[in-house]
């Protein structure tokens, strides 16, 4: 038997049928990923009711504006790996690590994508605070604290997928950090570069640069790079966060 001959005209139609319901599809796909996503953040999952990250995070994930961070808008990638040193204990945090080690591997990237796709806030004034303005844009060379603005960016959006955004955050989240890294309870930098430049500053500057780190008005929301991944991350030495760039200058300099 002969095959049914095809038009070309016909050939063009059922191709982009057949482009149009792949491009579907993968849009579905990943909208169910997210979704799933929400779902997790919404009942906990493995970790139950109680655990469920909008108690905490809220169901915009803005945080509760004292000790818990926003994760709205924050790199996919990002989110997925601070979960994962959550579960390997690189982080430390009783609640969080016992979250993190109920979830798989999937279930911490499909929550983290979540998170990611929720609106960032919007920021408005700034920390006048004169020396965590310093400290943020200039550092201190004489005591080897290199410039914030280098790894986080000006507007504290954060440079590269590595480095978080500082800006909308609380800012006693933000000085907790810097004292977990003190601590040695955050270990999720093998080059322990956080970890050095914590422990240069005292507890004053860390609770101004936080400040002025926290009012930073934000910048657009970043695309998630194959960088962010965590096969991205467990390929780069420098895991959560950069070497700093060359020093970007003040605003108004």
């Amino acid at each position: 038997m002969f095959a049914p001959s095809i038009s070309p005209g016909s050939l063009s139609t059922l191709c982009l049928v057949f482009a149009t319901g792949c491009g579907i599809a993968e849009r579905t796909a990943a909208d169910r990923f997210t979704e799933t996503g929400e779902l997790i953040a919404l009942s906990g999952g493995d970790a139950g009711a109680a655990n469920a990250c909008f108690t905490c995070h809220g169901r915009d994930g803005q945080g509760n504006g004292a000790d818990t961070p926003r994760l709205a808008a924050i790199d996919a990638g990002y989110l997925a790996a601070q979960l994962e040193a959550y579960a390997s204990g690189r982080r430390k945090n009783a609640r969080m690590e016992n979250i993190a080690r109920k979830l798989t591997l999937d279930e911490l990237r499909m929550v983290a994508a979540y998170y990611a796709s929720l609106p960032a806030p919007v920021r408005v004034g700034t920390s006048s605070d004169g020396r965590g303005r310093k400290l943020y844009h200039e550092g201190d060379s004489r005591r080897g604290i290199p410039a914030c603005v280098t790894c986080h960016g000006a507007d504290g959006s954060g440079v590269g997928s590595a480095n978080p955004p500082l800006s909308g955050q609380p800012a006693a989240y933000l000085a907790e950090q810097i004292a977990a890294w003190q601590r040695s309870d955050r270990r999720n930098d093998p080059e322990n570069l956080m970890l050095d430049i914590s422990r240069r500053l005292s507890p004053e500057e860390a609770e101004a640069v936080s400040a002025y780190a926290a009012a930073l008005p934000l910048g657009p929301p970043r695309p998630e790079s194959r960088g962010a991944s965590l096969e991205g991350h467990r390929g780069d030495p420098r895991n959560d966060v950069s070497v700093p760039l060359p020093r970007a200058a003040a605003p108004g300099r």
